[in-house]
């Protein structure tokens, strides 16, 4: 067993394949009661050793489609759920560099305790410190309530950030004694973890609490303003039956009903990420790739990326493929485009003759959702700091290989956890997996420890510029490619989206 002394209280941890494990620490206050929808306070101390050898509850979310696949059945979850878990090599002073992971699900699903984030493969070849953490999710993490409750519940459309703030400040706090650097934090995540790191990277308040960051497959543009966030939080209050300012009926609301409340994400009005990050004017005055543009993440080393096939995850299960037509695809353009889709299409479907009108709506979809979302983010650090960009384009075999490099295959490469929770189910099998990840894992190490992702098992990787755009392939082959996809970026750029 290990035993250690954080800001607030013993805890005992476990050992597990040579690496100290940490679980359910908690890093704030139980946002219950009085602190539902508010800011997260500094948890309370606690008197002799805490045990740290079993995960918290998850935070509070309806049933997870991708639970089973990624490692069992649905865990407990809680409103009180703001707790973390730490991996390292030993508690001793050796100051580590330190991972800080944010997991994925859209603003409303997901946990740190997830078995493909498990830290031990980072801690054992990197000699790294690695924390998960849990943060609100959903009506919980992100209902932007301020201006349908006099400001009762100010910055509730951020809460979400601010506990994975909270947990960076912990990090700052308490690392040490974990034998890892406080001046030495990389934060990464993927997908709704990566628009966090986005977030976080244009958030004034979260400035000098990380030194590299690792979008992978979201970026900075995944915002509500504040009318928008305004309108889905007040449907949620009237399906409560909560009167307009009747702060403590919606205190008074049982988890399950406020989860219960939530309108239908393709309900008129409410649109894909019903819950993300807000412009409220409090934690962000202005959407975070502005702020990042104009220098808020100056010194962050950035590596981001996408995966070649992102929305085929998204569009399996849509009865609408089958039927779609090049119509159809000009529609869907136009919801999410306006006057732009027209030139978006002709462009798209001019370099790609033959392909199902299926195909590229998926081709376009997940460029306009993650490709070029990411390009913006490295165009708006360009001048601030050093960075580089990937693209992963391994192809899953499984389901008959209709998925292809989808959203979310590469995370078990990245932590080397091909052999858990059911990776296998996504990844398929076969040696060239294990090139894959050692080439993917290997240069997340290098860059928590260097700030450099090169490392002897890829071939040289340049930064990232306006000029070259040099970007990484991760597959079975890894290969330097020099503005992949230029082109299609040029449509979105000639549209000015």
């Amino acid at each position: 067993m290990a035993l250690v002394e954080t800001r607030s209280g013993k805890v005992e941890g476990t050992e597990r394949d040579g690496v100290l494990v940490f679980r359910g620490i908690p890093y704030a206050a139980p946002p219950v009661g009085r602190l539902r929808w508010q800011a997260p306070q500094r948890e309370a101390s606690w008197p002799g050793t805490r045990d740290a050898t079993a995960f918290s509850a998850q935070s509070a979310q309806t049933e997870f489609a991708l639970t089973k696949l990624m490692g069992g059945a649905q865990p407990p979850c809680s409103e009180d759920s703001l707790y973390l878990n730490v991996w390292t090599p030993a508690c001793d002073d050796a100051r580590r560099p330190v991972m800080v992971w944010i997991h994925g699900g859209a603003f409303f699903w997901g946990a740190g305790d997830t078995p493909w984030y498990d830290g031990t493969k980072f801690a054992l070849h990197g000699d790294v410190v690695v924390v998960t953490l849990n943060y609100r999710l959903g009506p919980f993490g992100f209902l932007h309530l301020d201006e349908l409750f006099d400001g009762r519940f100010a910055g509730s459309g951020n809460a979400g950030i601010l506990d994975q703030i909270a947990a960076l400040e912990w990090v700052r706090d308490c690392i040490g004694v974990f034998g890892g650097d406080p001046e030495r934090v990389t934060v990464f995540g993927e997908s709704a973890g990566a628009g966090s790191v986005g977030t976080l990277l244009g958030t004034p308040r979260a400035r000098g609490l990380f030194r590299g960051a690792i979008p992978q497959s979201g970026a900075a543009s995944w915002v509500s303003s504040p009318e928008r966030a305004t309108r889905i939080a007040a449907r949620v209050v009237e399906r409560l039956g909560v009167a307009p300012g009747d702060a403590g009926a919606l205190l008074a609301a049982p988890t399950d009903a406020v989860l219960a409340a939530i309108p239908p994400w393709r309900e008129d009005g409410v649109a894909q990420l019903p819950f993300q990050p807000v412009i409220d004017g409090l934690l962000l005055d202005q959407p975070p790739l502005a702020a990042i543009a104009a220098g808020n993440a100056a010194g962050v080393h950035l590596l981001t990326g996408t995966n070649a096939s992102e929305m085929t995850l998204f569009t399996v299960a849509d009865p609408d493929m089958a039927t779609l037509t090049d119509a159809g695809v000009r529609d869907r353009l136009h919801v999410a485009y306006g006057d732009a889709a027209d030139g978006l299409l002709a462009s798209y479907r001019g370099s790609r003759d033959g392909i199902s009108p299926a195909e590229l709506w998926q081709q376009v979809a997940t460029d306009g959702v993650f490709r070029i979302p990411a390009v913006r983010l490295l165009e708006a650090q360009a001048a601030h700091a050093p960075e580089w960009s990937y693209w992963f384009t391994y192809e899953t075999p499984v389901f008959g290989g209709i998925l292809r490099s989808t959203h979310a295959l590469e995370i078990p490469f990245v932590f080397d956890t091909l052999d858990r929770g059911g990776a296998e189910m996504l990844t398929g099998s076969g040696l060239g997996l294990r090139g894959i990840s050692d080439a993917m894992h290997g240069a997340w190490i290098a860059f928590a420890r260097g700030g450099d992702p090169n490392h002897p098992g890829l071939p040289e990787w340049p930064r990232y510029d306006l000029d070259r755009r040099a970007t990484m392939r991760f597959d079975t082959r890894c290969e330097l490619l020099d503005d992949p996809g230029r082109a299609d970026r040029l449509a979105f750029d000639a549209a000015k989206l």
